[in-house]
């Protein structure tokens, strides 16, 4: 069984920072993406950055001078650190992790979500 656990939400004031981390635990012999996601009030739920098992990052035009992606292998996890945050930033954050729960080149990887974590910035 595979757990998710996000931290680091809050209310901050804008031009403030937050970090986010999310941790996976469980039987897990692999982890290939990690990402974070964020759904707004009335709002789809939208990819905001991602990190793929080699490195490789993606973050979204509309956070990518203010948000950095990164990740732990060692600890399974995922954080996404916030600065010069916006009132339009508001919204839960969620993470998405794809993993294997079984060994073997050839094993399937499955997609996990976060709970989420409420960021509020007030303006």
């Amino acid at each position: 069984q595979v757990q998710l656990v996000e931290s680091g939400g809050g209310l901050v004031q804008a031009g403030g920072s937050l970090k986010l981390s999310c941790s996976a635990s469980g039987s897990i012999f692999g982890i290939n993406f990690m990402g974070w996601y964020r759904q707004g009030p009335a709002n789809q739920r939208e990819l905001v950055a991602s990190v793929t098992g080699d490195g490789r990052t993606n973050v979204k035009d509309f956070v990518k001078a203010r948000f950095t992606i990164s990740r732990d292998n060692a600890k399974n996890t995922v954080y996404l650190q916030m600065n010069s945050l916006k009132p339009e930033d508001t919204a839960v954050y969620y993470c998405k992790v794809e993993l294997a729960t079984s060994p073997g080149a050839f094993a399937r990887y499955y997609q996990y979500w976060g709970q989420g974590t409420q960021v509020t910035v007030s303006s």
